[in-house]
């Protein structure tokens, strides 16, 4: 009986991070469309936080964490989600929800670059092949003139990689920061934190603020998604995955993602799919898989200490 329950929860874990983190490219999409960016990202980070902070409290776990850790937070907190997260929901104003999909699953990429810069990793010879095969790819995908001809496409392109950069440098920085034990806690103090700089962030821009009272009904729905499934629900089945399955089953969210974003993005947002774009997706995440199968995972096993110390 327990081996079925655990067998179900593993189900409904994976299709929280294939379906769900896969989704909340076009949530985002559709709620920028009439919401300021950082306003949004702010909003869905500082209540999933605080609910977190309520699960907690209502489970009997302590939120306690040394003043090490809670700076440790706040910073994984900006590279994550003020700056990784906010800049991308900003970024999406000027490019569709499946193409910015596919460009950050590149991330794997990126990451191995920056292993190899920052503290000088070997690259094995399949995983250069992966990163030549990455590069064909990205150029493919932002080489369109169908993208290139939409205004400032070029610039939300631009920003989206200096995101993954910020995602990239914050998976490495988890991997040997003091941080909460308690994943769970761990999370809540990175949405929290990182939605009140982003609070900061739309008051520096002077974005205006509005009830959720006078959205749309579309950006309601699209904001309690946000919040209770793609910023908790998918984020602690993706922990839970790191601990009961094998990093390489988990890894299989980097190529079912941006094939989800960019489904629903031509369904829901009538997003054009380009035969290019089709090929450059192909090759970018055969690369990708080159990486992250000799590799190891590195990235996603370096992601996962950020919130699985526990």
């Amino acid at each position: 009986m327990k081996k079925s329950k655990n067998t179900l929860l593993i189900v409904l874990a994976f299709f929280s991070i294939y379906v769900i983190w896969g989704s909340t490219y076009l949530l985002n999409k559709i709620a920028v469309s009439e919401l300021p960016p950082f306003m949004l990202a702010a909003t869905r980070f500082v209540i999933a936080g605080v609910l977190i902070f309520a699960i907690c409290k209502f489970m009997g776990i302590s939120i306690a964490i040394s003043k090490k850790q809670l700076q440790n937070t706040i910073f994984a907190g900006f590279l994550f989600l003020t700056f990784g997260n906010g800049v991308v929901v900003w970024a999406l104003k000027y490019v569709d929800s499946g193409f910015a999909a596919l460009e950050i699953s590149a991330q794997p990429l990126l990451v191995l670059i920056l292993m190899l810069i920052l503290q000088g990793k070997k690259i094995q010879l399949m995983s250069i092949i992966g990163v030549i095969l990455g590069i064909i790819g990205i150029y493919l995908l932002v080489s369109q003139k169908e993208i290139l001809s939409q205004e400032n496409s070029i610039l939300g392109m631009v920003m989206i990689f200096i995101c993954m950069i910020s995602w990239g440098y914050g998976s490495l920085f988890v991997g040997k920061a003091d941080l909460p034990k308690n994943y769970f806690v761990n999370t809540g103090y990175q949405m929290f934190t990182g939605g009140i700089m982003l609070i900061v962030a739309s008051l520096i821009f002077g974005e205006t603020w509005s009830s959720p009272l006078t959205w749309s009904i579309d950006v309601q729905i699209s904001m309690v998604l946000l919040i209770v499934f793609g910023s908790i629900v998918a984020f602690t089945s993706f922990n839970y995955l790191l601990r009961v399955v094998s990093p390489e089953k988990v890894a299989t969210s980097t190529y079912v993602n941006p094939i989800i974003a960019i489904a629903l993005g031509w369904h829901f947002l009538d997003e054009q799919i380009t035969t290019q774009s089709i090929i450059a997706a192909a090759i970018l995440l055969t690369g990708v898989y080159f990486i992250n199968t000799k590799k190891k995972l590195t990235l996603f096993s370096r992601f996962g200490r950020m919130s699985s110390k526990s």
